[in-house]
């Protein structure tokens, strides 16, 4: 019996090649991101190019328009040409170039992925021609090459970022996000070359103008931080690598990273690793939530690194990573040893410094002059302390003028009623409502309920009664701001007044008064009352950090009232009263969502009395 044999069934090709323009888009997206991408690499051309004044304009945070001028050497129009063709560079003629480069733009793909995504001008001249060369491109397609009169250098222009790609551009940012982003690279590039002169204008108007000069120069034009009374110079010399640049004092902290840059040859990098052995200097200096500044500069044999492994060129590798951890760890640990020196001092107890007490007998030191007799019906020569109050104060006074605890305002008068009833199986012992409460380690509040035990993290409660109260503040009525006696003046960076201008009406709904002054400069003329004992400066700072820090599906009211919240709450070892527990317990059941603090924290847990006998047996 014979098997009938069946052909296979003949499949069309379906490989083929993409065409030019669908694989630079494709390619594009490795290289541009966002507009801060565009900026960056236009900042890189032009360093490369010898420039020593440099122009950054964007609008509408870099969406609609892009532009970077510079001085440098300029290009022939044959050269003009050919940089819009994908991988051609000047840089590097063989793969062994790439372990020896020290150029910011090596690989060839900047322009030709910018073109692919956005409507292109290009202006330059080099100084061996007397005109220059205009070329406009158009996803990737040259639509003009003509001569044009222009200075030495180049200018590009790029309008309508992924105005070919919808998809794309629906997912930038917000405006002032992407304006942010734009800040940071531009700051980078700033740092690494000081030498340079830069400018900045953000829809017209003027955010930077840096003259060149050294590095202090222009950390001091960026930060606003003064020489030395904040920062500590570094300088070493080694067979491996040289260190050089500047740390914040211990003083200089934040709250939020941000302010730490490392520079390898002039780029800027991200490594982690570096990173630690500069925190672990300034162990016992500063609390693990905390972030210094520092701006270092590290220079090494190019050919002991790989700049090629990352699309953005933000993280490169070293072939010996461990001896240049111990390196820069080593001089850094010098520098602040050197510099940073503080006493140290632990009182007994928090009213310490209220029950001073100085010696009855008079100071005979022959450098010093006895201090006159205090007069009190009688001729002793000595200065006795019976004549001052010192001991008589009580720190819970002092806990009052500050406003440590202010209970003054609750959840139920900002919303003018009650949101949500106690359930039942957690009603407190109405006999016993205000003897069976009590407060553990200053930490936890201990309530006995019907059904058994209650157990309240003072804190979380804290601070879920709080973003309520500021949720509400922010949605419907404004809370009044408690006046400072002495308006504090504060000064930004460019970025960081240009968010505070983003978040001004919705700080002062929180309580905040703050106005502008002009020139990046504000006032705090009051403070939310929950926070009136908390430095001004580093509160706007921490909100400012927090929210550039924002992730999750979070919105900007729910944020900004997390960061407050957070900071407001009660902290652990803060004593309360009877009164003071009720009523956090009252607020807290109060709110129709009460298990969860913002943070995620669980506010309360009950035990049954079945559970507490099953313990016992």
């Amino acid at each position: 019996m014979f098997r009938t044999l069946q052909s296979d069934t003949i499949m069309s090709d379906i490989i083929k090649l993409l065409p030019d323009h669908v694989a630079n888009q494709i390619a594009a997206g490795e290289v541009i991101q966002r507009p801060a991408s565009v900026v960056k690499e236009l900042l890189d051309n032009a360093i490369d190019a010898g420039a020593s004044s440099i122009q950054l304009v964007i609008k509408e945070g870099g969406k609609t328009w892009i532009q970077v001028i510079d001085n440098g050497k300029g290009m022939s129009p044959t050269d003009a040409r050919m940089c819009w063709e994908r991988h051609a560079t000047s840089k590097i003629n063989s793969s062994e170039d790439i372990y020896t480069i020290k150029t910011m733009g090596f690989r060839g793909e900047a322009l030709a992925s910018i073109a692919s995504v956005a409507q292109v001008e290009l202006k330059t001249k080099s100084s061996d021609y007397q005109v220059g060369t205009l070329i406009l491109v158009e996803g990737s397609e040259v639509k003009k090459q003509e001569e044009a009169a222009c200075e030495q250098g180049t200018g590009i222009t790029v309008k309508n970022l992924f105005y070919n790609i919808p998809a794309r551009r629906n997912f930038l940012k917000s405006n002032p996000v992407e304006t942010r982003h734009i800040f940071d690279e531009f700051t980078r590039a700033a740092l690494a070359n000081p030498s340079i002169r830069f400018t900045l204008h953000n829809n017209n108007d003027e955010v930077y103008l840096l003259d060149g000069g050294d590095i202090q120069l222009r950390i001091k034009q960026l930060f606003g931080y003064g020489l030395p009374e904040q920062l500590l110079a570094l300088s070493e010399e080694t067979t491996i690598a040289n260190v050089s640049g500047f740390m914040g004092k211990p003083e200089l902290v934040k709250k939020t990273r941000g302010e730490q840059f490392f520079f390898v040859n002039g780029r800027f990098i991200k490594d982690a690793y570096l990173n630690h052995a500069v925190m672990s200097c300034y162990e016992n200096l500063i609390t693990k939530d905390q972030f210094p500044f520092y701006v270092i500069f590290i220079e090494i044999d190019p050919k002991h690194i790989d700049v090629n492994v990352h699309p953005s060129k933000t993280e490169i590798k070293f072939d010996d990573e461990r001896s240049l951890y111990q390196i820069l760890k080593s001089v850094c640990k010098k520098t602040i040893g050197e510099h940073y020196h503080v006493p140290t001092f632990e009182p007994s107890s928090p009213d310490y410094f209220l029950q001073l007490h100085t010696p009855n007998q008079p100071i005979n030191s022959p450098q010093q002059t006895p201090p006159p007799a205090i007069k009190q019906g009688n001729n002793n020569q000595g200065f006795n302390t019976t004549n001052h109050n010192f001991n008589q104060t009580k720190s819970s006074d002092w806990e009052e003028l500050f406003g440590i605890l202010n209970k003054k305002e609750t959840i139920a008068d900002v919303g003018g009623k009650r949101f949500a009833k106690m359930p039942d199986e957690l009603e407190l012992e109405t006999d016993a409502y205000s003897k069976n409460i009590t407060q553990i380690h200053g930490t936890f509040i201990l309530s006995q309920i019907k059904s058994g035990i209650m157990l309240i993290d003072m804190q979380a409660a804290h601070e879920r009664i709080l973003f309520n109260k500021y949720m509400y503040a922010l949605q419907n009525q404004p809370m009044v701001s408690q006046q400072k006696l002495f308006p504090k003046s504060i000064t930004l960076n460019a970025a960081d007044a240009l968010l505070l201008q983003e978040l001004l009406a919705d700080i002062r709904a929180l309580g905040f008064d703050v106005n502008e002054l002009g020139g990046n400069a504000f006032s705090i003329n009051g403070v939310p009352a929950e926070l009136n004992h908390y430095n001004e400066q580093h509160l706007i700072d921490e909100v400012l950090e927090h929210y550039k820090q924002q992730h999750g599906n979070q919105t900007k009211h729910q944020h900004i009232a997390k960061i407050l919240a957070q900071r407001a709450a009660i902290k652990p070892g803060t004593r309360l009263n009877t009164e003071e527990m009720n009523n956090l317990i009252d607020e807290l059941f109060a709110l129709p969502e009460n298990k969860l603090s913002p943070s995620g924290k669980v506010c309360y847990k009950t035990l049954r009395l079945d559970d507490i006998y099953k313990i016992l047996i």
